[in-house]
């Protein structure tokens, strides 16, 4: 038995009292409406030739703006969905796909993808965080390296008991290990399901809050398609695994084969993502944490 999986199952023995069953489990594909729930506001729906391709658009106006949720809750997975992101001038808008668990704020888990909104012309800054226990902080962004709003990217979360991993086109930019032997959380426990929100933050998302949101740009519209999820999820009493990619390159999530990459191609894709696109780490600012830095950003 690998690692990765030896590791989940002492886990699930130790946190869930649950039996584990690994088989060959896969969800996506066809039509979103079936999958999700929208949870408010004004939404578009568009069919593919075949009625199952299907494309949901998000909007925001000045009154409000929309989010859906995923139905399926997963206790580690590999989930992958395309966005379009909202073109022009999107400063003050924030587009953004999240894990969360469902317990209570204070205990709950989550891994944030949220895409702030910038003036024309301007790249779109990709902010990643990571919450577990109810203790977040962990911020890292990234400048993206193509235009996300003329074509549909994929955008990528691995999560499993080793560690997380997100992915843009299938390409490594952020490692978030399991240090829970040192004392670091990691959500381990908490099952998890996929949001999309489109949502107004211009006190905060471009340069910082200076630049507002141009009312007269709406509605902005964010599109979404192709969400795939291969994870573990409940039957009965038992969790069951999915084993296979979810996504071109394949490789098992479950086992760190994350992005159908050994791991030397993953590290040297991670270094590039911090040499060349990294704009922030919070394990380098050392004006926001003066005491020192939090215990994993020492820890490989």
């Amino acid at each position: 038995m690998a690692p990765a999986r030896a590791h989940l199952l002492a886990f699930l023995s130790v946190l869930t009292t649950m039996e584990v069953a690994l088989s060959s489990l896969a969800a996506g594909g066809g039509r979103m409406t079936d999958q999700l729930d929208i949870l408010w506001g004004p939404t578009q729906l568009l069919n593919g030739s075949n009625g199952d391709d299907q494309t949901i658009g998000l909007s925001l106006d000045r009154v409000m703006g929309s989010g859906f949720r995923f139905k399926t809750s997963y206790l580690f997975a590999r989930i992958d969905i395309d966005i379009k992101l909202v073109p022009g001038n999107s400063a003050g808008t924030v587009t953004t796909v999240y894990l969360m668990s469902e317990k209570q704020w204070k205990t709950h888990d989550e891994i944030d993808l949220e895409f702030l909104g910038n003036l024309t012309g301007q790249p779109y800054t990709l902010h990643t965080n990571i919450f577990a226990n109810g203790s977040g902080g962990r911020e890292v962004q990234y400048r993206l390296w193509f235009d996300p709003t003329l074509d549909f990217h994929t955008y990528s979360i691995i999560w499993n008991s080793d560690e997380i991993l997100i992915l843009v086109d299938n390409k490594a930019i952020r490692r978030f290990r399991n240090h829970w032997d040192a004392g670091v959380p990691f959500p381990v426990y908490q099952p998890m399901r996929l949001n999309g929100v489109l949502w107004d933050a211009d006190d905060w998302t471009t340069q910082g809050g200076r630049v507002k949101t141009d009312w007269s740009q709406a509605p902005f519209i964010a599109y979404f398609r192709n969400y795939r999820a291969n994870g573990c999820e409940p039957s009965g009493f038992v969790w069951v695994c999915g084993q296979q990619g979810a996504a071109p390159g394949g490789g098992d999530w479950f086992d760190g084969g994350a992005a159908g990459l050994d791991d030397m191609k993953q590290q040297e894709q991670l270094r590039e993502a911090q040499d060349r696109y990294m704009i922030y780490n919070y394990c380098t600012d050392s004006k926001r944490f003066p005491g020192g830095f939090p215990t994993e950003c020492g820890l490989a």
